[in-house]
């Protein structure tokens, strides 16, 4: 299986929907974030407030599509 930084890379570079499906198969929190931010991508906002919950974060106060991968990823890196 790839990491979450390499479907964090997927997502960049405009592959939702391998990113999608890679993602489903991760149970940790960090990838519930990651897969909120690809519902978030298609709009599906009710189901991105789903899977922010799973990661224990705060959908409401969250930032753009582009900050909050950029959080990812330095929470991925250890930053």
């Amino acid at each position: 299986m790839p990491s979450l930084l390499d479907i964090l890379d997927l997502i960049r570079a405009g592959q939702w929907n391998e990113a999608h499906k890679l993602v489903q198969q991760d149970p940790s929190e960090t990838a519930a974030w990651l897969h909120g931010l690809l519902h978030v991508q298609e709009g599906d906002l009710e189901d991105a407030e789903y899977w922010y919950g799973k990661a224990g974060r705060h959908f409401r106060s969250r930032g753009t599509l582009a900050q909050e991968l950029d959080l990812l990823e330095a929470h991925l890196r250890g930053r």
